[in-house]
């Protein structure tokens, strides 16, 4: 019974990241049609520059945490103006987009790398502790304020989308760009915007993650695999299927760990991925995209 609750409040810590990084990848996508998967440095930097700012330049924690997410997101719309816009203005094709986000990572990893080094870093500034009991079980405080915090930002988000001028514009263009230009919105613009608000949610999931089992350069790409596969499984464009689809998969991967081996976990979104793409392709929402690149 113990080892159940424990099991369940594992499972919930990290659904909450991958429900954050899941839908600050959908943001992008949601818009541009293509798979960012520089957005997966961008969570890395996000912890990284936290570790700058705290533990080079020691810089308090309330500061260096707000510097470090104004930093990422300024570095993620960068990213959209020099890069692919220029592309989208020549016309470039799905595929060039993916080449040039996935050459971009690896630029990006390797800079990291060389910068601060491929060892683990930590921005924690107490000792380990064991955590917060709870019926038997133990969560820890940093698992508290992240629940909490991608709570905040997930209700936070849905309301921006859903009831402000950006967020009604980046709907429209999602579903059509071209005849969004011919209603007088400005889509470069809007999806600038998507980059920014999504660049700063990974960011925050970064950071939330580096201080709950500290950071290394790599350790974006799982991350961001995992908010990929929850996109995929929960069908793209649903946020009720994005929720299911990261509750399922943190689930699986967590029951692996337990009654298997925690290596286990990257091949079982692989694996779930794989079904779902075979028998279900839709996902849970079951809604036929009018259009899907990578």
């Amino acid at each position: 019974m113990l080892s159940l609750i424990q099991l369940i409040l594992n499972i919930i810590a990290f659904l909450s990241i991958i429900i954050i990084i899941s839908y600050s990848f959908t943001l992008i996508y949601y818009t541009t049609k293509f798979f960012h998967l520089a957005h997966a440095a961008i969570i890395v930097f996000g912890a990284y520059f936290t570790y700058l700012f705290s533990q080079q330049m020691q810089i308090g924690l309330w500061f260096a945490i707000p510097l470090a997410i104004i930093l990422a997101t300024v570095m993620g719309a960068l990213i959209e103006i020099v890069l692919y816009n220029p592309l989208r203005k020549r016309g470039a094709i799905p595929l060039v987009f993916l080449i040039t986000s996935l050459g971009l990572y690896i630029i990006l990893q390797n800079i990291i790398s060389l910068l601060w080094g491929d060892d683990t870093k930590s921005i924690r500034t107490g000792p380990v502790e064991i955590g917060n009991e709870f019926l038997g079980a133990y969560i820890t405080d940093i698992q508290i304020i992240t629940i909490g915090v991608s709570i905040v930002l997930f209700v936070a988000t849905l309301l921006f989308i859903k009831y402000t001028a950006v967020g009604k514009n980046m709907r429209a263009v999602s579903s059509n760009a071209e005849l969004s230009n011919i209603f007088g919105i400005n889509s470069d613009a809007v999806i600038l915007w998507s980059f920014a608000v999504g660049s700063a949610l990974a960011a925050i999931a970064g950071i939330l993650v580096a201080f709950d089992t500290d950071m290394t350069p790599t350790m974006g790409f799982n991350l961001l695999l995992y908010g990929v596969v929850a996109m995929i499984i929960g069908g793209v464009g649903s946020i009720t299927g994005l929720i299911g689809g990261a509750f399922l998969l943190a689930t699986a991967q967590h029951l692996g760990a337990y009654y298997i081996d925690s290596k286990w976990m990257d091949a079982i979104a692989y694996i779930i991925l794989i079904l779902f793409l075979i028998w279900k392709p839709l996902g849970f929402s079951g809604r036929r995209l009018k259009k899907v690149e990578i």
